[in-house]
């Protein structure tokens, strides 16, 4: 390490907060890459004596120094509390599970046990979940409290192997006779979607005593919101439920309905931006009518709740004497309906908890239930068609992987059917991309007019559907995209402002005067465009208007966290 380094390490390691059990090493900008470089910090944390709180955010930590600070941890069986969110900025996402791995193992080592574990704001992504999931298990985190994994980009695949280790920890402590008692959880921002809620779901049901959840921003549609709810009923000290931004239409509210009225210690309920819709929102009202005693807050902002049921809802609230704030923010009461709804607050004197309607989208027109039934109709649809993709998609891995399948008789293997562009670009998998061959990305661009805007974003879109995190079907989406592209954009004719407005149509993030079907998920085409972008044929003019429209709040983009972010870093760094 360079002599300059040294003494801007010592510099920030004069920052550091040593005090009541605590060392803090927060925000500092430490790049801590070898041991060399973590020597200082090793030296602060063995001086420690009592070391009950370690504080690691805003830095970033490789996988040689975690090796070396975790050693120095071996000994400090008083750690209680691991603040580690945001300290692995800048790292390749296979470099965090092994650092993971060698801090955990070091506070099984020790003997610690955990009463809280902040790892949020580490885009780890599924394999992450990996990196702790034997500390989870472990008697270390017998003890634990409070899990918080806010922004971490987990997934379906990393939701289902947290709530496996939670159940799996749950059940070892309790042979101890000391069951886990985990009482604040918090994972917004993940990408967890129905599957993923659903498995956290039974593991919520089994561990039983949790008092705050937070999990908003993660694509859980009403299946997923329903297995909360039950799980939720089964938890009788819950004071918070934050489940902010995401849909649960009115099945997913009913059901949230029928579990609050046997809740009796909630404190705050923000449903804000969940499309609970007007049925839902008189539901909700009802449990709320009924008990809920203790309630602080209630948000059902942006939930597309009309007029009546608005008003249903401030009449519900009339003997909450500790409600400090109504939000109905958003909604559609129009001008004549935000009157009325203050004056019922006036009347029984809680005007005061009222929060703005300054973004009241004003009254709809006559046949709004018919609207909310058809709107409902189509969701139900969508779902089940994601559904039955994502299970032809799965027969599809099963049956057209490329690989021998024996029969029993005479032992000859089976061919794979053949694939051509056409049946690809028709029905995109993964499996038939790479069986299109080494060729694939120059016979989609020799197949593909692009002189002709909606085809090119149509099998862009197509190309971009099937990408995932694996080397080969990543290298694949990426050739195919740069083929494709690269010949698009080199056209002298070609539109550039055309294709990018059709493009934000079909991701859903601009509006069209003709009805387009927004894509179902935003992740793979988010993904692919952080690799266009950065590209030598894309068109740099189009980097500020792509910035502001993913900028922009938008549910779908924000079920995407961890894509969305890669590509406005991508887009600020050009």
């Amino acid at each position: 390490m360079a002599s300059e380094d040294i003494t801007k390490l010592a510099e920030s390691l004069a920052k550091t907060k040593v005090g009541g059990g605590q060392l803090s090493f927060k925000g500092q900008s430490l790049k801590l890459n070898t041991a060399e470089d973590a020597e200082e910090v090793i030296k602060q944390i063995e001086e420690c004596d009592d070391l009950e709180a370690l504080r690691l955010e805003g830095n970033t930590v490789g996988v040689e120094a975690a090796k070396v600070i975790a050693k120095a941890l071996e000994k400090k069986s008083e750690l209680k509390r691991c603040h580690w969110s945001d300290m692995f900025t800048g790292r390749l996402r296979s470099e965090i599970p092994p650092a993971l791995i060698s801090l955990g193992d070091a506070l099984i080592t020790a003997g610690a046990q955990l009463v809280e574990l902040d790892l949020s704001d580490n885009a780890f992504g599924p394999d992450g979940v990996r990196g702790f999931e034997a500390l989870l298990k472990s008697p270390a985190c017998y003890t634990l409290q409070e899990l918080k994994l806010n922004n971490c980009g987990m997934g379906i695949g990393g939701g289902k192997i947290l709530a496996g280790a939670l159940k799996e920890g749950h059940k070892k402590s309790s042979a101890q006779g000391k069951p886990l008692a985990l009482k604040v959880f918090v994972a917004g921002r993940n990408r967890l979607e129905n599957d993923g809620a659903t498995a956290l779901a039974e593991a919520f049901g089994i561990i039983g005593t949790l008092e705050e959840v937070h999990m908003p921003q993660n694509g859980i549609n009403h299946p997923g919101i329903t297995a909360l709810a039950q799980a939720f009923a089964i938890n009788p000290l819950l004071k918070v439920i934050n489940l902010n931004d995401n849909t649960f239409t009115e099945k997913g509210a009913v059901a949230m309905a029928e579990t609050l009225k046997a809740l009796r210690q909630i404190e705050v309920i923000n449903f804000g931006d969940c499309l609970v819709r007007s049925k839902g929102a008189v539901a909700i009202a009802d449990a709320v009518k009924e008990g809920l005693h203790k309630l602080k807050e209630l948000n059902l902002s942006f939930c597309e709740i009309k007029r009546d049921a608005a008003l249903t809802v401030a009449e519900a609230i009339e003997d909450k004497a500790e409600l400090e704030k109504l939000d109905l923010n958003g909604n559609c009461l129009g001008e004549e309906g935000c009157e009325q709804l203050q004056e019922i607050l006036e009347s029984f004197n809680m005007a005061a908890v009222l929060g703005s309607l300054s973004d009241d989208e004003g009254e709809e027109e006559d046949d709004e239930e018919e609207e909310e039934d058809e709107d409902e109709e189509e969701e139900e649809e969508e779902e089940e068609e994601q559904q039955q993709l994502k299970e032809r998609s799965q027969g599809e891995q099963e049956s057209l992987t490329p690989k021998k399948i024996i029969d029993s008789q005479d032992s000859t293997p089976v061919p794979s059917p053949p694939v051509d562009v056409a049946t690809f670009l028709a029905f995109p998998s993964p499996e038939k991309l790479l069986r299109l061959g080494p060729k694939c990305s120059v016979l989609i661009a020799q197949q593909t007019d692009t002189s002709d805007v909606e085809k090119v974003v149509t099998t862009l879109l197509r190309i971009s559907s099937v990408f995932k995190d694996e080397a080969p079907v990543k290298t694949a989406v990426h050739e195919t995209t740069d083929a494709l592209m690269r010949k698009t954009f080199t056209s002298a004719t070609f539109n550039s402002d055309a294709f990018i407005t059709s493009l934000l149509i079909h991701m859903g993030l601009l509006k069209s005067e003709e009805k387009i079907k927004a894509v179902p998920s935003l992740y793979g085409i988010l993904m692919t465009l952080n690799h266009m972008v950065q590209q030598d044929y894309f068109p740099k003019s189009l980097a500020p208007v792509l910035s502001a429209f993913v900028t922009k709040p938008n549910r779908a983009l924000d079920s995407c966290s961890f894509a969305r972010h890669m590509l406005l870093q991508t887009l600020h760094q050009l």
